[in-house]
């Protein structure tokens, strides 16, 4: 019994120290920071690229008639797409062929079906005469960058000669350039002439007969 009276004042005693620790003890906060909001599955945030398709490079234009980054000659000047000294002397036919004038869709190179009696009467045209040559003139409409459409003026120009080449005619007979937006046909800045600056022209090149002959 004298045990059991020394023992109960000491786990007492023991109780209360716990007891009085405990009261006093504060639970760790963790503080919580707060999550970025994810995107749309499927959403890709915006972005300077060029879509799947375009050239490496490409500054991409969502809003404009826009190819790869290219030196941006003066207005008018053009940008030449194969090797023109073999065309050096010959003389232009703008009028021979004005008809047969290729339109594209907004921001395309695609040579649409519908195109294809133009692209046959000019192939007829040249393979009347084995003298003569074609000049392809990549054009766009006045939306986009300057860099932007006389790239896609050049893929305009040089899909017309890949047309004509399929129809037979020799690809070495065809020079391109582009003038990307430089040279609308219609001033206009709405759908009805946008829809007719995009487009691929033919011009009929003739043998100059007073050009010097060439040197063997």
């Amino acid at each position: 019994m004298k045990t059991m009276k020394l023992i109960t004042p000491v786990t007492l005693a023991l109780a209360a120290l716990l007891a009085g620790a405990g009261c006093h003890h504060q639970p760790t906060k963790l503080t919580q920071l707060p999550s970025s909001p994810e995107a749309p599955v499927g959403e890709a945030p915006a972005s300077t690229t060029a879509p799947t398709g375009l050239p490496p490079a490409t500054p991409y234009n969502p809003g404009g008639d826009t190819g790869v980054n290219v030196s941006t000659p003066k207005p008018g000047e053009g940008i030449p797409t194969t090797d023109s000294s073999q065309f050096d002397g010959m003389t232009e036919d703008r009028a021979a062929l004005a008809n047969y004038t290729v339109h594209f869709e907004f921001d395309s190179a695609v040579v649409k079906d519908s195109e294809s009696a133009n692209l046959q009467a000019v192939a007829t045209a040249l393979a009347a005469d084995a003298t003569l040559k074609l000049l392809i003139e990549g054009h766009c409409d006045e939306r986009g960058t300057e860099e932007y459409n006389r790239s896609l003026g050049e893929r305009r120009a040089l899909a017309l000669r890949e047309s004509l080449a399929k129809l037979n005619l020799d690809a070495a007979r065809v020079k391109t350039i582009s003038y990307g937006k430089d040279k609308p046909i219609d001033p206009g800045h709405d759908a009805a002439a946008w829809a007719k600056n995009r487009r691929g022209e033919f011009v009929l090149l003739h043998p100059n007969p007073n050009a010097a002959a060439p040197k063997p």
